[in-house]
């Protein structure tokens, strides 16, 4: 196995907080890129104070600040702008999730890198994109996730769409400025000069939609919420067994349905001819998600998983976070990854996709608020001890 990463010798400056640029950075680190996050003096991101903290600090945090050189700057203040511009002037990627037009009132926006450093890939994250009429607006992912279409799609029919409880918007939009990042230094091998990546919560949630659109404009057809299934491909539904517990059974495949049907003591309907395909499968969807629901009614979970294992019909349980940390597939396939944290361990999840030769790893976990002030400041930037503690003393760091 190479120990080399593919993103290994690429400096990246994470600037903005919360989830969808540190998403990004986390990615980038997590592919060997030299990653130093910049945030406020004091407290830092406030995401190190969401959710569940431990000893004063966000459990999520060691997750998502895995990898980082953490360090402090005032970015409101001109010796903080200055200190941030001479880091980005060294650097190849700059990622930041602001507001637009608040990295060109700090003297920071893309044209001050042109000339001092051509090759940067300045990466820019925000609600709607850099220009156009919403341009302005505060885009947090809930927002963005229903002007994007994503959540009008989302839940029952004549009920409020259902928010999935996670940031989607934040993470997706992360993942995508990620491969816009990696696009970008590819192209940057043969044309030698960085380019701008514009990428906004609900652009990355409307690039899910699938065929929403062309099924709209070429058919008038308005895709509506389904509940628990995917409308025009049947059957893939949710149903609940004996036990109270929930299975979810996708046998939308002609052979596929046949086998289903079997396993579940209805020969009659896998040979069933009004059955045979899918577009007679969605005109007949009530009666076979009634027969597929009496079944699993009367079995338990393990008992109806087993039998569709057998028929070789895809079909698993609905798991929450322990059945997914007891799980021997997910920990054969090292899903999780563990750190040290005040010498405790913990559990965080593997960055994915695997890499055969060259895996990304964890190297350490989120760390505190500035413990690279003096690698990053005194190192890279050349600070003697004196002007970081004047620094401080100003609140600058």
């Amino acid at each position: 196995m190479n120990t080399a990463k593919p993103l290994s010798g690429y400096r990246v400056i994470e600037l903005g907080q919360l989830l969808a640029g540190p998403f990004a950075g986390s990615l980038l680190a997590y592919f060997g890129a030299e990653v130093i996050k910049v945030e406020p003096p004091g407290g830092g991101d406030p995401l190190r104070n969401w959710r569940q903290l431990k000893d004063g600090t966000s459990l999520w945090w060691r997750s998502l600040g895995r990898n980082k050189k953490c360090i402090t700057l005032d970015l409101k203040s001109a010796k903080g702008q200055e200190l941030a511009a001479r880091l980005i002037d060294g650097a190849d990627v700059l990622v930041e999730n602001f507001r637009p037009g608040v990295m060109e009132e700090w003297g920071l926006g893309p044209e001050r890198f042109k000339t001092t450093n051509p090759g940067l890939v300045y990466t820019r994250i925000s609600g709607y994109g850099q220009d156009g009429p919403y341009a302005s607006k505060p885009g947090f992912a809930s927002v963005c996730e229903g002007i994007s279409g994503f959540r009008y799609l989302n839940g029952f029919p004549g009920e409020a769409p259902v928010r999935p409880n996670l940031s989607l918007g934040d993470s997706i939009a992360g993942l995508h400025a990620a491969f816009g990042v990696t696009l970008a230094l590819l192209s940057r091998q043969s044309s030698g000069t960085g380019q701008v990546i514009d990428v906004a919560l609900y652009e990355a949630m409307f690039n899910l939609l699938e065929g929403v659109i062309p099924e709209f404009d070429g058919a008038g057809v308005v895709r509506e919420p389904s509940g628990t299934t995917v409308t025009g491909i049947v059957p893939t539904n949710t149903y609940r067994c004996a036990d109270n517990k929930y299975v979810v059974i996708g046998g939308n495949g002609d052979s596929i349905f046949k086998r289903l049907m079997r396993a579940a003591n209805r020969p009659e309907m896998a040979d069933d001819p009004r059955l045979a395909d899918n577009v007679g499968r969605v005109k007949h969807e009530q009666e076979i998600d009634a027969a597929l629901a009496a079944w699993c009614g009367s079995l338990p979970s393990a008992e109806v998983l087993s039998r569709l294992d057998e028929g070789r019909v895809p079909a698993g349980p609905i798991y929450n976070v322990s059945d997914m940390l007891e799980d021997p597939h997910f920990n054969a396939r090292g899903l999780y990854e563990q750190v040290q944290i005040n010498g405790e361990p913990l559990k965080i999840p593997a960055m994915l996709p695997r890499l055969c030769d060259t895996p990304g790893e964890t190297r350490w976990p989120g760390p505190d608020v500035a413990s690279h002030n003096d690698e990053v400041l005194g190192e890279l930037l050349g600070l003697d001890e004196e002007q970081r503690q004047a620094l401080r003393r100003e609140g600058v760091i």
